[in-house]
C-alpha cells in the first residue's frame, strides 16, 4: 500500500515519534513518502496521512480533496478532534484494515474574490473586524434577512467545526454526521442574538456595515483581507472530504477525554 504523509510544522520532521512511526510503517511493508504539494504525490498513492494537530489536518484536508484521496489524522498536536489517532495505533489498524472511510461535508465561500473562485473549508468560514470599530454583519438565509449582527465578527461552521472556533464563540456541539451549519457571532454587542443552527441545504449570504475599509476573512486556517463592500456567498458541499476513521474511534469518548465533558465527581464511575 502506497502512502503519503503531510507535515506542516517542520520541527516535527525529526521528532522521534514521527521517525518511529515512519520506520514502523516501512517495516510493515508500506511505501511511505512525504508531500508538500499535490505535485509531490506519487502515482497509485492510496491514502494521505496528516502528522500534527488539527491545524495541520485542515491543510492536509485541502490537499486530500484536491487529490481525491482519503486522509488519516495522526495526532502529534494537542486536542486533536480531527487529527485524533495516536501514532502507535496507526500501523496495526492499517495492517489489519481496521478502518473505514467516512465522508465529511465542507463549506464553499464565493463572491469575495472573483479571481480565486470558491474556497473550501472543513471547519469554518469566519469574518472579523480589522480595525477598532465594531462590525455590522448582515446575513441572509435563503434570501431571508436576519437582524444585523453587531459584533467583532461572525462565523459559519460545519458540524465538524462545532468543536473548533464555534465552540469558543458559544456554538453548540454537533455530532459530525449531523447535516447542519452553525451561524454564530463572535463577541456580539447585541446580546439578544444567539448562534443559529440551519440545515446544510441553506444558502447563506454575508455583507457588511463597517467604518473600516478592510475586513479579515479566515477560511479554515487561510487568512485573507477583503474590502468592506464584499458580499460572501456560503453553502455546504456535502461529502466533499474522505476521512479515514480507525475502528476504535468514538466521538463521544473524544469529547469526554479532550474537553473533560461531564467532568463531575458524580460521573466518575460512569
Amino acid at each position: 500500500m502506497k502512502l503519503s504523509y503531510y507535515i506542516k510544522d517542520s520541527r516535527l520532521e525529526l521528532d522521534p515519534k514521527v521517525l518511529g512511526l515512519l520506520a514502523e510503517l516501512g517495516a510493515a511493508g508500506f511505501d511511505v513518502s512525504p508531500v508538500r504539494t499535490a505535485s509531490d504525490v506519487q502515482d497509485d498513492t492510496e491514502m494521505l496521512l496528516s502528522f500534527g494537530g488539527d491545524g495541520t489536518y485542515l491543510s492536509a484536508a485541502a490537499l486530500a480533496v484536491e487529490l481525491d484521496l482519503p486522509v488519516l489524522g495522526v495526532n502529534f498536536g494537542r486536542l486533536g478532534f480531527l487529527s485524533e489517532n495516536k501514532p502507535e495505533d496507526v500501523t496495526p489498524a492499517l495492517l489489519s484494515k481496521d478502518y473505514y472511510v467516512e465522508k465529511r461535508g465542507m463549506l464553499s465561500a464565493d463572491g469575495w474574490c472573483k479571481a480565486d473562485g470558491p474556497q473550501l473549508a472543513l471547519n469554518e468560514i469566519c469574518v472579523l473586524r480589522q480595525g477598532a470599530a465594531m462590525l455590522g454583519i448582515d446575513v441572509e438565509i435563503n434570501s431571508r434577512p436576519l437582524p444585523t449582527y453587531w459584533a467583532d465578527g461572525l462565523l459559519v461552521a460545519t458540524s465538524s467545526g462545532s468543536t473548533a472556533y464555534s465552540l469558543s464563540a458559544g456554538g453548540p456541539i454537533c455530532l459530525p454526521a449531523a447535516r447542519v451549519l452553525i451561524v454564530a457571532p463572535v463577541a456580539p454587542h447585541n446580546l439578544n442574538v444567539r448562534p443559529l443552527v440551519v440545515p446544510d441545504t441553506a444558502d447563506i449570504r454575508i455583507s457588511f456595515r463597517s467604518r473600516d475599509g478592510q475586513i479579515n476573512l479566515n477560511i479554515d486556517n487561510r487568512p485573507y483581507s477583503i474590502t468592506a463592500d464584499s458580499v460572501i456567498s456560503v453553502h455546504a458541499v456535502p461529502e466533499a472530504l474522505k476521512r479515514v476513521v480507525l475502528g476504535g474511534s468514538n466521538f463521544i469518548e473524544a469529547l469526554r477525554a479532550r474537553l473533560l465533558w461531564g467532568g463531575d465527581v458524580r460521573n466518575m464511575n460512569q
